[in-house]
């Protein structure tokens, strides 16, 4: 199983940790999925993805996938864009 496909595994899994409907446990998770998905993606990208991370997880929109919507950003929509950037 290459990196990609690791990835995409351990988004659906963080998915379904920030599913849970346990208030407390939104108000150290938020903090916590914010730095993992900047750790998970790089640069500005990762960044601006944490900081939607950390909101959707503070605020009572727990329904929104937001790390598996960062990994089909990154290994499908980007990886579009920069592959039409190169071929040109």
């Amino acid at each position: 199983m290459n990196n990609k496909y690791k990835k995409l595994a351990a988004s659906l899994v963080l998915d379904a940790i920030g599913f849970i409907p346990i208030p407390f446990l939104d108000l150290a998770w938020a903090p916590l999925s914010g730095y993992i998905m900047t750790k998970m993606y790089k640069g500005k990208e990762g960044k601006v993805a944490g900081i939607i991370s950390f909101l959707e997880e503070i605020l009572p929109l727990d329904i929104i996938p937001t790390f598996t919507i960062m990994w089909i950003y990154s290994y499908g929509i980007n990886k579009r864009k920069n592959e039409e950037i190169i071929e040109v």
